[in-house]
């Protein structure tokens, strides 16, 4: 269509998502997947119960619920049809603490962040959030933090999708022409694109080369960024200069028919007691850290304080500039005050700039004070105002109402800081999906959520199949774009070359509304149900109001008439031989006109073939010779048949590997024995339905375990083969009957150092704190088989003691001082296979420097 030149793509994204309480009810008839908390793997410190202390719980179902105390887990598998966003939940009960208690989640062996289950004497429901699971198996855990609380079922489900759909409606009723148009673009394409953007340097920088970042973009990927990232931190009182800051916005917008968005980095004097109101402070004497000065925020709301004046005159001077803007009608995403909250807390405690120091009152007041003052008395309305937010539990708290938001921003910076994969010194490609629509609920979905800031740009793959729907992104300039360390030059190309994102070249024109007719098509979603015997075509009718079908497309996928679909006057008929190839879960069809917006078609497929069933879903197999036995698995077919067995992508061989008998399948010794030890996991495919899996726990009983009152679990959090940091994390258990003092207790975890430099040691969590815990590198005197050097883990007198039955957990990472590879594949104490903690006899344990755990190579 005319105005608009990328087409509307099949990612029409949305869903809502609750910051945590909820009480919707799990339904076991409705939802995806549903188990009892006591079918789940259980670590040793965990029960099931049916009365805590005598009092019993009722109202839980199956034969009870989970008691976790002060540490444990609960593992569950979950075999999933296609790759998509799920929700998790949990029903539960915490009635210890009114203020929560702490949980980890983890899927497939990523930390997805701590949780505050919420106080609660009855049986309630708590959403974990929404996240990706891959096609075929994937493993949930739930680990205690500060535990102590009950749990009774635990719920997969499909995530469900919300349209995304924004109304163009702008907080200020007297916004210009050109801003109307802008935020009706916005609106237009949220949900189905992302806007690519570039945040220049400020004042000078890049030698007085403020266009180093995008000539670097361009080089790269042929396009430039449609959003221009800008900074009016150098219109202030203190020691103000012109930058040009104004005039490149202008040049942006109105010679290259750019989008402009503007941060305010203002700053504020670090002797404020000292300063006088309009004398010249020079730079180095400003900050906006609140730490570093004595400017009282609180006072900066109360007309007649000096804190009070000296923010009236920074506002006047930002506004002197924003006049200019509208004078040359120039809109302008404007995010004044951002990143308020900081590290959390509704108090300033978490602050990062003194605008928020004073906590979330005082900073709201703040907010209205700039609106009023910009909107009523300057009579600015070229801004669309945006707001930075947090998905802290304090976070609502903080935000300044609908009434003066436009669009809520969030800033990600998590290459470096707050990741969960484990990894380090390389991009961070998550599109933070759960983030995303914990911002959609904050304005129960009245507010676009945009990436206002950023280090990594997501992935294409990430954004796509997370029907992650952020509105822009917008990485800091200099190494947090140019670095390979933040951004992977590929990733970026492909990014900008595709139909996903919006690129400067394909803005329309947007000093002009484009009032065309609109074809439309009902209805708007359908459902495709994948059963054969409920397989149906599915009719379409159009409205084309003049405007002509250009194609109907899925993604980047053009639909082929005559085959996939056919078109007779106003009806258009999707074939079933066409939608039964479709993925589980929604699919977004876009007709794509010549002339108006594009309508969507939103198609939920579904499918209620009903699945093959396996008995049982756990087993163990031992290698030990004398211990080695097939295992036999008891198939319900449900109608199905038997396509194959796989262990990942390898497919066993009938009657070599197993052999089927009737609705037996005997998986043989000879194969069983080759497999690694720990986790493996079989995928029994059939012919429809869901593919449920065997979760394999291969042991070896004929190895010399030196065993005693500990036990050491362990697994790695990075197994790739080839990387520059490794990742061991472990569980200490004492087994024993009385209390281990952990300054006592020494780990170690053997592997080649492949290649003889300096290594760096972090401790990045550990349950008796990361401080208590120590790393050192110790070469072995004598090489073994996998093994030169070793880590060696000890803990300081702070960490205290470990009691009998409990356990300590540590999460570790090391890299050589150049980030040089190592090659985990050889190495003793690695561990490919699982990703859980497992009775690892390769790490060693000491108590008083004598082996009590483990065999030393």
């Amino acid at each position: 269509m005319k105005g608009l030149v990328k087409k509307v793509s099949t990612f029409l994204i949305a869903l809502s998502l609750l910051f945590g309480f909820i009480t919707v009810p799990v339904s076991a008839g409705t939802a995806f997947f549903v188990i009892e908390s006591e079918n789940t793997r259980l670590s040793s410190e965990l029960q099931v119960v049916t009365a805590i202390y005598g009092q019993p719980k009722p109202g839980y179902s199956g034969a009870g619920f989970v008691w976790m105390q002060n540490s444990g887990t609960l593992t569950f598998d979950v075999t999933v049809p296609e790759t998509g966003m799920y929700t998790i939940s949990t029903r539960y009960m915490q009635e210890l603490s009114p203020d929560g208690r702490l949980q980890y989640l983890s899927v497939n062996g990523m930390n997805k962040g701590s949780f505050m289950l919420p106080y609660t004497t009855v049986w309630s429901d708590f959403n974990f959030g929404i996240y990706k699971l891959t096609k075929g198996s994937n493993t949930i855990q739930i680990k205690g933090g500060w535990g102590f609380a009950y749990f009774d079922t635990f719920t997969v489900d499909y995530a469900k999708l919300d349209s995304l759909i924004v109304a163009p409606t702008l907080s200020d009723s007297q916004a210009t022409p050109e801003t109307k148009i802008l935020m009706k673009y916005l609106t237009e394409v949220y949900g189905k694109h992302i806007i690519s953007g570039q945040q220049e340097i400020y004042g000078g920088g890049n030698n007085g080369n403020p266009e180093l970042e995008f000539d670097w973009i361009y080089n790269l990927t042929g396009k430039y960024p449609a959003i221009r990232g800008f900074d009016f931190m150098n219109y202030n009182p203190l020691y103000g200069w012109e930058d040009g800051t104004t005039n490149r916005i202008i040049n942006w917008v109105n010679n290259k028919n750019g989008i402009a968005t503007g941060c305010w980095h203002i700053t504020v004097p670090k002797d404020f007691n000292s300063y006088k109101l309009g004398e010249f402070v020079d730079w180095q004497k400003t900050t906006y850290k609140p730490t570093e000065t004595n400017f009282k925020t609180a006072n900066a709301v109360i007309p007649g304080t000096k804190e009070y004046q000296y923010v009236m005159m920074t506002i006047d001077n930002l506004a002197e500039q924003l006049l200019i803007l509208q004078q040359n009608n120039i809109p302008i995403i404007f995010r004044p005050y951002h990143e308020a909250e900081g590290n959390g807390g509704a108090n300033g405690e978490g602050a990062w700039f003194w605008w928020a120091s004073a906590g979330a009152k005082v900073y709201k007041q703040l907010w209205e004070m700039l609106y009023t003052r910009l909107t009523k008395d300057y009579g600015l309305h070229n801004l669309i105002w945006t707001y930075n937010s947090y998905v802290y539990s304090t976070s609502p708290a903080w935000y300044p109402g609908d009434n003066m938001v436009d669009i809520v921003g969030y800033d990600k910076y998590n290459t470096v800081y707050n990741r969960y994969d484990g990894l380090s010194g390389v991009p961070n490609e998550d599109a933070i999906t759960t983030i995303f629509y914990q911002l959609v609920d904050l304005t129960s979905g009245k507010k676009m959520v945009a990436m206002t800031e950023n280090d990594t740009v997501p992935s294409l793959q990430n954004l796509t199949e997370e029907k992650s729907g952020w509105l822009y992104f917008c990485p800091w300039y200099g190494e947090y774009l140019m670095s390979s360390a933040n951004n992977y030059p590929k990733t970026l190309k492909e990014l900008y070359q595709s139909n996903y994102v919006i690129t400067l070249d394909e803005l329309p024109n947007l000093k002009v509304d484009d009032q065309t007719p609109s074809s439309t098509i009902t209805p708007t979603s359908i459902t495709f149900d994948k059963y054969t015997p409920n397989q149906s075509d599915k009719t379409i009718s159009i409205v084309f109001n003049g405007n002509t079908l250009n194609s109907l497309k899925l993604g980047t996928t053009t639909l082929k008439i005559n085959v996939d679909y056919t078109l007779s006057g106003n009806n258009l008929v999707l074939k079933k031989t066409f939608l039964s190839q479709l993925p589980m879960g929604e699919n977004s069809f876009v007709f794509d006109f010549d002339k108006g917006k594009d309508p969507v078609l939103k198609v939920n497929v579904i499918d209620s073939t009903p699945s093959a069933t396996i008995t049982p879903v756990n087993a163990t197999f031992d290698k030990a010779v004398e211990k080695q036995q097939n295992i036999n698995v008891t198939v319900n077919l449900n109608g199905l048949s038997l396509v194959s067995v796989m262990n990942n992508s390898n497919s066993l061989v009938i009657n070599k590997d197993y052999t089927v008998s009737g609705n037996t399948i005997v998986l043989l010794k000879s194969y069983l024995s080759t497999l690694p030890l720990g986790e493996n996991k079989l995928t029994f495919q059939f012919s429809a339905g869901n593919n449920p899996v065997l979760t394999l726990n291969v042991i070896d009983t004929t190895a010399p375990v030196v065993t005693g009152n500990i036990v050491i679990q362990a697994f790695n959090g990075n197994t790739s083969a080839s990387t520059n940091g490794i990742s061991p994390k472990f569980k200490l258990l004492n087994t024993g009957n009385s209390d281990i003092v952990l300054s006592n207790v020494k780990l170690r975890y053997y592997y080649t150092i492949d290649g003889e430099l300096s290594q760096n040691f972090w401790c990045d969590w550990a349950s008796n704190g990361s401080e208590n815990v120590k790393g050192e590198f110790v070469k072995l005197a004598k090489p073994g088989t996998g093994a030169d050097y070793c880590l060696e883990i000890t803990f300081t007198a702070s960490a205290g003691t470990l009691k009998a039955g409990q356990s300590a957990e540590v999460q570790t990472r090391f890299a050589k001082s150049n980030w040089s590879n190592y090659n985990q594949a050889d190495d003793y104490s690695f561990n490919a296979s699982s990703s859980q903690y497992v009775n690892s006899e390769k790490v060693t344990g000491y108590l008083n420097n004598k082996l009590v755990w483990g065999i030393e190579p």
